[in-house]
């Protein structure tokens, strides 16, 4: 016999059905939360225009900050380098300290030569074509005061009838004898008649000279000049005795630059181009009056009291 198919009565909704009923009793939420946007992603849509404002204010710093390399020129080779320092060189030469104590003092530096009447019986004469005189002695001097005020050796005019100095602008004057310093042999000359634009030197101390220190000579060496040679401070507070022995000089600064007849009275100066001395005396053992490295000079300090200037 033939089953007749049981059908259930109870009543199967449609998918669609299902779908509103799930919907209705809350069983779609785990489906909408995946399809819901994350955190992440919501903040970037609520906060996209601040970040893209962000990202051009960074991308405009790091712009900002690497500019300099795109325009930086590549390193100097060793060629370049060297090409520059002797086109520098060239455009300005390098001055030794030599040349710059000479500058400095050059103005102030004067010729002195003390004249006699010829016939008169003086010492080294040398024929002079001026008004039938000789020349009895040919030294330096120094200008010290820019009223013509000059300091030299006394051995340099003792006995001169007649003074005269030639300055470094080529002009002359007779000078006249003020004041002496028989036991340092300095004298002190007044020109009578000066150039516009002399120039006096600047006077030093001599309390933190040493040996070692670098020193420079000034004058007229056999009447040759004006003459530089330089070398270095040997000693202090030395002693010097007259060829003759008739004068014991004291607290001399003892120099290795080259000094002859004719630099007496000449400054000695330092690389600033400050007189620390005159020039007074060279060792001469053999009596041939040449340079054989010793030489001495009067400290300032005695030489402006010579002149009343007040003491350093």
């Amino acid at each position: 016999m033939k089953r007749v198919p049981l059908y259930s009565r109870s009543h199967r909704p449609s998918p669609a059905a299902e779908a509103s009923a799930a919907a209705a009793s809350g069983e779609a939420a785990p489906v909408a939360a995946q399809k819901a946007p994350g955190r992440r992603t919501a903040f970037l849509l609520r906060h996209e225009r601040r970040l893209w404002l962000l990202l051009l204010v960074v991308l405009a710093l790091a712009f900002w900050w690497s500019a300099p390399t795109f325009n930086a020129k590549p390193p100097l080779t060793f060629e370049q380098i060297d090409a520059a320092m002797r086109q520098s060189i060239e455009d300005k030469p390098l001055v030794s300290p030599v040349s710059r104590a000479y500058e400095a003092i050059i103005p102030s530096v004067v010729r002195v030569v003390g004249l006699m009447t010829e016939g008169d019986d003086g010492s080294d004469k040398v024929d002079s074509a001026k008004e039938g005189t000789v020349e009895r002695g040919i030294g330096t001097g120094v200008v010290i005061i820019d009223n013509g005020t000059i300091l030299t050796n006394l051995h340099v005019v003792s006995g001169a009838k007649r003074i005269r100095v030639t300055f470094m602008d080529g002009s002359e004057s007779d000078a006249v004898l003020v004041g002496t310093q028989p036991e340092n042999d300095l004298a002190v000359l007044r020109a009578k008649t000066i150039p516009d634009d002399l120039e006096a030197a600047t006077l030093r101390s001599t309390s933190d000279l040493a040996p070692g220190d670098h020193v420079l000579v000034v004058g007229f060496p056999f009447g040759i000049g004006p003459s530089a040679s330089a070398g270095v401070v040997s000693g202090l507070k030395r002693q010097f005795r007259s060829p003759e022995g008739q004068q014991t000089l004291t607290n001399l600064i003892q120099f290795d630059a080259a000094a002859n007849p004719g630099n007496s009275g000449g400054p000695l100066v330092t690389m600033d181009g400050e007189v620390v001395g005159i020039v007074t005396a060279i060792l001469n053992p053999n009596r041939q009056r040449v340079f054989i490295g010793i030489g001495f000079a009067v400290p300032i300090e005695n030489a402006a009291a010579a002149a009343g200037m007040p003491p350093f």
